[in-house]
């Protein structure tokens, strides 16, 4: 593993996209620990890609036109269901001073089926792993679950931070619905925008 590697995954990882958006939108509405499973679900979206670019089936993913759109527009539609769940009073993601959290499993799970509906992540899996592999064909597996690993505990300290934050500035927010409320409208438009770059989407 290298420092380039480090560099490289970590800014992949801060990037703002459908996880961290989904992450800020759980800490806002509900507050810290529900975040935290938002986070957590995020992560674990990510192992199917990672063992699709490990096994060779995200190249396949590449090939294929029609498992690649099947996939990308499943996406689409979750994206959308967002939006409309963060626009509407009472939405799974609506942010509201007075809404009560949902179980942690369900945060958690909606996040997982987020990062699994996105056919982007195990081409880019596919494409950003291998330049940092030692070479060594025997070892090659090994090194990608690593690499993988890594990824993704990154992904989950940085998505907890994002998450804090976002909670954070809900307890200073709550005494303002209007603002929670223009905040729920945001979020829907950027899970809208997200979805709109999804469908126009093609293998790398």
């Amino acid at each position: 593993m290298t420092l380039q590697f480090l560099l490289t995954a970590f800014v992949v990882v801060i990037a703002p996209g459908t996880g961290v958006i989904y992450t800020l939108a759980i800490g806002l509405g509900q507050g810290r620990g529900p975040a935290i499973a938002a986070a957590f679900g995020c992560t674990l979206g990510i192992v199917p890609h990672l063992a699709a670019a490990t096994l060779g089936l995200a190249a396949v993913l590449h090939t294929s036109a029609v498992l690649f759109q099947t996939l990308k527009f499943a996406g689409v539609a979750y994206l959308l269901w967002l939006a409309w769940q963060a626009a509407r009073a009472g939405g799974a993601l609506s942010v509201a001073p007075d809404r009560a959290r949902d179980p942690a499993w369900r945060i958690a799970w909606r996040g997982t089926v987020l990062n699994l509906l996105n056919p982007k992540l195990s081409i880019f899996f596919l494409a950003l792993l291998p330049p940092f592999l030692s070479g060594n064909p025997a070892s090659a597996t090994a090194e990608m679950i690593g690499l993988g690993a890594v990824f993704m505990a990154m992904t989950f300290g940085v998505f907890v931070l994002y998450g804090a934050f976002a909670a954070a500035a809900r307890d200073l927010l709550l005494g303002n619905a209007a603002v929670m409320r223009w905040l729920g409208r945001a979020f829907a438009a950027v899970f809208v925008a997200l979805a709109a770059r999804l469908a126009v989407e093609r293998p790398a």
